[in-house]
């Protein structure tokens, strides 16, 4: 069973948490997804044996926390990342944020940038609900979208209802339309194979950020989930490095 954490915003934000040294590590997941999926239950166990201390925890609207998917938008995803940090965690952490969770962790970058000792990515995908989502709807599904939501196909399970108000409150959160100063260790994961965040998103962030020690790696083969033993293994390895060098 997850504890609770109930914000000053009045969400009710699961967590599973480990005690360790520092810096600690936090698991940001991506878009409809929770704290319960491999990676996240794979590096909370890696972190464990290390001894470090270890978060991971379910947006509103996600997994076990309280609220509506259809409810949340990407500021308010990272209001729930900011309040489990700081109420959680002490001290610097290296946060490992997967698809979404890459955007919200560069958001966490800017907004606790004293919390953040390293930062590790896995297929990241900032500024997606104006890149891949906005600037692929057709029309008609802009249209759609004019009367409040919108349905879109998952490989995942369930269609993704998309909000107008993801769409435009998502442009409240864009990173790659300004500088991005990554002052610490930095660590891009990206798969060759992944349908959903193309390399070329990679490239770009790796491109636009600026910082004294980022590296960018490709896993030939590796999906979206970025998940089997190879993939892991490289997050593994990443995660060590940044700890590493912090």
């Amino acid at each position: 069973m997850p504890d609770y954490l109930e914000t000053a915003s009045g969400r009710r934000i699961a967590f599973h948490k480990t005690g360790g040294t520092g810096p600690g590590v936090v698991f940001i997941g991506g878009f409809k997804s929770d704290m319960g999926g491999t990676k996240a239950v794979h590096l909370e166990a890696w972190a464990k044996a290390q001894g470090r201390a270890f978060l991971r925890f379910d947006y509103s609207g996600h997994g076990e926390s309280s609220g509506a998917f259809e409810d949340g938008a990407i500021g308010d995803w990272a209001q729930d990342a900011q309040d489990a940090i700081e109420a959680l965690t002490k001290g610097p952490q290296v946060l490992v944020g997967s698809s979404m969770g890459g955007w919200i962790s560069l958001l966490m970058t800017k907004r606790i940038p004293e919390r953040i000792a390293g930062l590790v990515t896995i297929a990241a995908a900032p500024d997606f609900t104006e890149d891949s989502m906005w600037g692929s709807f057709t029309d008609a599904q802009k249209s759609e979208l004019e009367t409040g939501q919108l349905a879109l196909p998952s490989d995942y399970g369930e269609p993704y209802i998309i909000t107008k108000r993801l769409i435009e409150e998502g442009r409240d959160n864009l990173v790659l339309r300004a500088p991005l100063p990554l002052p610490f260790p930095t660590r891009f994961l990206q798969g060759s194979a992944d349908a959903d965040v193309d390399m070329s998103v990679a490239q770009r962030l790796f491109e636009h950020a600026s910082g004294p020690d980022m590296q960018l790696t490709l896993l030939k083969g590796a999906d979206h989930r970025f998940s089997d033993e190879a993939a892991l293994e490289m997050i593994e390895i990443a995660v060590a490095d940044v700890l590493g060098r912090v």
